[in-house]
């Protein structure tokens, strides 16, 4: 189980990492443009705090962990992880992308194993 939660934190750190870069570096016309229309409801600001908090989701996933500073924090990460893709599924229902909230609900199930071996019988 603790091979299965460490492939579920790295493919949840690349992809927060991954998208949180995307919404950092790229511009909000640009982003609209793309699969990410929800930025068009959303300052230049708000876009590149939630792009900040992605990346720190992602990394804190994995950080603690690998370098055996502060491992507790990954638990931590995951919840923090919930609340970001709960936030964003709220965005897609509000605009009826379905498909969209069901990656972050995918997302949300992953964070919450996460969470729960990390906080419980697997911690680090």
């Amino acid at each position: 189980m603790n091979v299965l939660l460490w492939v579920f934190q790295s493919y949840l750190a690349a992809s927060f990492v991954a998208f949180g870069a995307m919404k950092i570096v790229r511009d909000r016309a640009e982003l609209a443009r793309t699969a990410f229309g929800w930025v068009e409801e959303f300052s230049d600001n708000s876009v590149k705090v939630i792009g900040l908090l992605d990346v720190l989701v992602g990394l804190g996933l994995i950080l603690p962990g690998v370098t055996g500073i502060a491992p507790e924090l990954v638990p931590w990460a995951a919840l923090g992880g919930v609340a970001l893709a709960g936030g964003g599924s709220v965005v897609h229902l509000r605009r009826s992308e379905t498909a969209k909230a069901a990656v972050n609900l995918h997302f949300i199930a992953l964070l919450i194993a996460v969470a729960w071996g990390r906080f419980g019988p697997y911690q680090l």
